[in-house]
């Protein structure tokens, strides 16, 4: 088991390295087969599967279907199976739960209250999640610092205490700018959606076009407060 203290020195190893040589380091560190990429298919984790498929690292990829989903979404997934020739886990939430929680408050209860939308992603995303989470050593993310207030902390190499494993971010220190071009130099496929003003993709109900000079998380939930807007994958439970 790595220590904390051993991540300490790991993430000032790799403060200023690339997002291969991050991952390269977390796959010898955890092993490929204790890793994980948790995908939504935007931007950031089209890259890391990219970087994942060319570095050779063998890290097996999943990703949510909550239900609520957009098509575009759907195209891209199919997209990356194609290109990358991967067979991509794709987890469901429980039916039962998601029965009991829409009779109960409607198909449209994120809307209501921060407690409301908290209750449909606990069940459509963090339940399955956790389920998921419980049989690995470390998932890798698409975090960035640059992406919103919730993440100026982002570390390349995280404990993550709200689910009881190491959290991997090797884009942690990439901008913006760095994700597009290297889509664009790698021929990636990504999320039509982004040509439309997405900067971040979640569900079609949650998820809207941003204005120029709006944050790149102002088109998820965007009737809360900016502090409010993680869904709980990547709150601070600390």
């Amino acid at each position: 088991m790595i220590t904390r203290e051993q991540i300490e020195c790991l993430n000032s190893e790799l403060e200023g390295k690339s997002p291969q040589e991050i991952l390269r380091r977390a796959v010898d560190s955890f092993g490929a087969s204790g890793c994980a990429l948790a995908s939504s298919f935007g931007a950031e984790d089209q890259v890391i599967t990219d970087i994942i498929h060319s570095e050779n690292l063998q890290v097996p990829l999943f990703t949510l279907d909550t239900g609520r989903l957009h098509q575009e979404t759907y195209n891209v997934l199919d997209a990356t199976r194609l290109r990358y020739g991967l067979q991509i886990e794709v987890l469901f939430p429980e039916r039962g739960a998601v029965e009991t929680m829409v009779t109960s408050h409607g198909p449209n209860l994120f809307y209501e209250s921060v407690e409301r939308r908290r209750e449909c992603c606990g069940v459509r995303k963090i339940e399955p999640l956790k389920r998921k989470l419980s049989t690995l050593t470390a998932w890798i993310c698409g975090l960035r610092r640059e992406q919103s207030v919730t993440r100026t902390a982002v570390a390349p190499i995280e404990w993550d205490a709200a689910f009881g494993l190491y959290k991997i971010n090797p884009l942690a220190e990439a901008t913006e700018e760095w994700v597009w071009e290297y889509i664009k130099e790698h021929s990636v496929p990504y999320n039509a959606l982004h040509d439309e003003g997405f900067p971040s993709i979640g569900c079609a109900p949650c998820t809207r076009a941003v204005k120029p000079g709006e944050d790149v998380r102002a088109g998820r939930w965007w009737w809360e407060m900016a502090e409010h807007r993680e869904c709980g994958l990547h709150r601070d439970k600390h």
